[in-house]
């Protein structure tokens, strides 16, 4: 009984070390600017590049019994993005043909449009939403998948909520 076990736990562990896992590489570069843009308070921007290339490792004639086998060409698939984060990076949008930029800094956002510099302010709160203040009034707001900025105003007439979208531009 002992040595069927032992056999059974030999082949087992032989059975593990056989499996192979993915190639994996990861390069991550990050970049740190200051920028003086002449207000008297440096702002800085950094930027995070990561690439990511995996390849599966497979083996020519798996199943034969030889003990070196050579590596078969298996393609990589390689992944990358960019992050961008700082004070004063800014990002547009559009709402009903008129054009707003969502500037970042160190509370949220600040909006611009081309009539009013002073929009208004986004600020995250604890549960992950955000809090958008204009002079028309306080909603609450979240960035859907696309990256568009999502507004829902209470509206007590109706005793509902009016859903209005900041539509990002990909060309500014």
């Amino acid at each position: 009984m002992k040595t069927i076990s032992s056999i059974l736990m030999l082949a087992l562990s032989v059975g593990a070390f056989a499996q192979v896992s993915p190639n994996v590489t990861k390069e991550t570069t990050t970049t740190t600017v200051t920028v003086n843009n002449g207000t008297g308070k440096p702002k800085k921007v950094t930027k995070t590049e990561t690439t990511e290339a995996t390849q599966n490792i497979e083996l020519k004639n798996a199943d034969s019994n030889a003990l070196n086998k050579d590596v078969k060409n298996t393609p990589v698939e390689v992944t990358s993005s960019t992050k961008i984060q700082g004070d004063g990076i800014p990002t547009y949008y559009e709402m009903n043909g008129a054009r707003y930029i969502f500037v970042t800094d160190k509370n949220g956002y600040k909006i611009a449009s081309k009539s009013d510099m002073n929009y208004g302010v986004i600020r995250k709160t604890a549960g992950g939403q955000y809090v958008f203040r204009t002079k028309q009034g306080t909603s609450i707001a979240h960035f859907d998948e696309s990256g568009n900025f999502v507004v829902e105003t209470y509206d007590p007439k109706n005793d509902g909520f009016m859903v209005e979208t900041y539509t990002k531009v990909s060309n500014p």
